[in-house]
């Protein structure tokens, strides 16, 4: 697993182009049945994926954190909302809160989340690639694609798929 993800981002980056194309021509004209290709991709990929092997989301890329997901992982914690955000997270750029630094504080040493029963929506939805309207998230899969290796694959078996 290491090894494929130490060449994913080189491997993304080669089939940047291809990928836009691809996701472009979808974009213009998705075939009817999307949505449920999209769910028996990621269904297959994820029997012989195990996120606990590679984490490498958590490693490298923090999530979102909707007011929600603030409101449900403080009570976890037993804080106020506003103590959590102080404690774990910053504002980004976009004005969104996400964690203060990467790795995920939560991630533990075995790829085990300490979070995971209340974990962000970000987290609990990612790679996204069940997502309905897929071919509105685009950009997204494509950042997801040099990050993780079943979001990777779902993306190479879903232009065999849809020529």
């Amino acid at each position: 697993m290491q090894e494929f993800l130490n060449k994913l981002p080189e491997l993304a980056k080669d089939k940047q182009n291809e990928n836009k194309k691809f996701f472009s021509k979808l974009k213009n004209k998705p075939p009817k049945n999307l949505d449920y290709i999209m769910q028996d991709l990621h269904d297959r990929e994820f029997e012989r994926t195990d996120c606990l092997e590679c984490a490498n989301c958590c490693k490298t890329t923090g999530p979102l954190f909707t007011d929600k997901d603030i409101d449900r992982i403080s009570k976890h914690f037993k804080m106020k909302p506003q103590q959590f955000i102080e404690t774990y997270l910053r504002i980004d750029e976009d004005n969104d809160f996400v964690l203060q630094s990467v790795p995920c504080t939560f991630l533990g040493a075995d790829n085990y989340c300490s979070i995971y029963e209340v974990r962000p929506k970000a987290c609990r939805e990612f790679p996204h690639t069940d997502r309905k309207k897929f071919q509105q998230i685009s950009n997204l899969t494509m950042k997801n694609v040099a990050i993780c290796p079943a979001a990777f694959n779902i993306v190479e078996a879903m232009k065999e798929r849809i020529k």
